[in-house]
C-alpha cells in the first residue's frame, strides 16, 4: 500500500501554518479536559472547573518540558550537548513520552499537595484522560509519515515517504489502537464500575508498559540509536520499569483490605 497523500499542513496564512500534528494535540487536550470533568463528577473528586483548568495547564507544561528533556537525555544526548541551543527548538520535533510522563507526574503531585487532593484518585482520573492524547498523538505521527514500523510483507504494509522502497508496518496505528483505544476503554470501564482508588492509575502504567513493549516489536528503532542489548529498543527499555511499577502497585492496592 502507498502512503496516503495527506498534506501535513491543514491551513497556511502567510508564515502561520496549522498542522495536523498540532491539531491532534489540541484535540487531545480538549478531550482530556472534558473527560476529567466527567470522571471527577463520577468519582466525587473534590475539584471545581477552575481547578481542572489549572490542573490541565500545569499538566501541559509538565508534558512539554518533561517530553523535551526526556528526548534530549534518552535519545540524543551527545548531539544536544554539542548544540545546546537546539534543546529549545521544540518546533523541529523530538518529544519523549516517558519524559513527558515524568514531567506531568511531578506537576500533578505538586498540584495535589497544594490543593489537598487525594493523590491516587486524582491520578486515576488523569491517566484515563491521557489515553486520548496518546491515541491522537500517534495519529499525528502517522499523518506526518514518521516513526514508521519495520519492513513487512503483510498486505497492509505501507511504503512511507523517506522509509525506503519496502512496505513497513504502520506501527503508529498499532500504538494508537493499543495505547489510545484499548487502554482508554479498560480504564473508563474501571471508572464506571467505581473500582478502588489506585487501580486505574497502576493499571495504566502496567498496560502502557506492556503495550509499548509489544508495539516496539513492529516499530523501527531510531536510526541514531538502533537496537540495544539483545535486540531491545530504547522504547522497550524505558517501558519495562513502567510495567514493573504498575504491576507491583496494582498488587499492593488489590491486597489492601
Amino acid at each position: 500500500m502507498r502512503f496516503p497523500d495527506i498534506d501535513p499542513v491543514i491551513l497556511q496564512i502567510g508564515p502561520l501554518a496549522v498542522r495536523w500534528y498540532g491539531l491532534m494535540y489540541l484535540v487531545g487536550f480538549v478531550a482530556a479536559y472534558l473527560l476529567i470533568r466527567k470522571l471527577a463528577r463520577l468519582r466525587n473528586l473534590p475539584i471545581d472547573q477552575d481547578g481542572i483548568s489549572d490542573l490541565l495547564f500545569q499538566g501541559v507544561i509538565g508534558v512539554v518540558l518533561g517530553g523535551r528533556l526526556g528526548y534530549v537525555l534518552f535519545y540524543n544526548p551527545g548531539w544536544y550537548l554539542a548544540h545546546p541551543l537546539e534543546i529549545f527548538a521544540v518546533w523541529q520535533g523530538g518529544m519523549s513520552f516517558h519524559g513527558g510522563l515524568f514531567g506531568v507526574t511531578l506537576a500533578s503531585v505538586w498540584f495535589c499537595h497544594r490543593r489537598a487532593l487525594p493523590l491516587l484518585l486524582t491520578g486515576d482520573v488523569l491517566v484515563a484522560s491521557a489515553t486520548i492524547g496518546l491515541g491522537c498523538g500517534r495519529l499525528g505521527n502517522f499523518i506526518n509519515g514518521e516513526l514508521w514500523g519495520r519492513v513487512t510483507n503483510l498486505p497492509w504494509g505501507i511504503i512511507f515517504p523517506g522509509g525506503g522502497a519496502l512496505p513497513r508496518h504502520p506501527s503508529q496505528l498499532y500504538q494508537a489502537v493499543l495505547e489510545g483505544g484499548v487502554l482508554f476503554a479498560l480504564l473508563y470501564l474501571m471508572h464506571r464500575r467505581k473500582v478502588r482508588p489506585g487501580i486505574p492509575f497502576f493499571s495504566f502504567f502496567l498496560g502502557y508498559g506492556l503495550f509499548r513493549i509489544l508495539a516496539e516489536l513492529f516499530r523501527e528503532p531510531d536510526a541514531h540509536i538502533g537496537y540495544l542489548w539483545g535486540g531491545v529498543t530504547m522504547g522497550q527499555l524505558l517501558s519495562l520499569p513502567m510495567a514493573l511499577f504498575g504491576g507491583i502497585g496494582l498488587m499492593v492496592v488489590l491486597r489492601r483490605q
